[in-house]
């Protein structure tokens, strides 16, 4: 696994460690298995951004923090230039470009996201996460899905649900997708 995993991972154990948590706990309130949340945990495997959001949350700290190490800084604004926001990998489908990762507390987790095409035939990944979800489709078009119901997203089309219910999106008409997400 790639090193920024591997960090990842043990600032995650450090978290739950000082918390005084035990696994079995965690992966239980996280409504994952204990083997899933160990590798996690360990940084054997791929750890979803919707994943990192509820530990961020579950442990009070800026979800930055978890990524980088780093706690934010900046509290009267933050200026992020095109095409720059902290990288977020954390799953295959989708790239994430964090446009406020240098805001101390803020009220929302703003996103860039990037979903490359597939085949038409895939199945669409789905997740769930705590809270709601602002999508607003800045280039292509894209097929949304929230607890089996499914809607097609155009450019300048825009979304706001539930995030606690599984959804999940993938490009359409084999042509990368951008859209912003703003996570509440």
């Amino acid at each position: 696994m790639p090193t920024e995993i591997k960090q990842i991972a043990e600032r995650l154990k450090a978290l739950r460690e000082i918390s005084g948590l035990s696994v079995e706990s965690l992966a239980e309130e996280f409504n994952i298995s204990k083997e899933t949340y160990l590798a996690y945990e360990e940084g054997m495997t791929d750890i979803p951004i919707s994943f990192l959001f509820k530990a961020a949350s579950k442990f009070g700290v800026e979800l930055t923090a978890l990524l980088t190490g780093d706690d934010p800084k900046l509290r009267s604004f933050s200026l992020i230039r095109k095409g720059k926001g902290l990288e977020v990998n954390r799953r295959k489908e989708y790239k994430y470009h964090n446009l406020a990762y240098n805001f101390h507390n803020k009220k929302a987790e703003p996103f860039l996201v990037t979903v490359e095409p597939q085949d038409e035939n895939s199945p669409i990944p789905l997740n769930a996460h705590p809270g709601q979800e602002f999508n607003y489709v800045v280039e292509g078009s894209v097929k949304i899905v929230i607890n089996k119901h499914s809607v097609i997203l155009n450019e300048g089309d825009s979304l706001y649900f539930d995030s606690s219910l599984m959804h999940g999106m993938k490009a359409l008409n084999g042509k990368t997708a951008k859209f912003l997400a703003i996570i509440l």
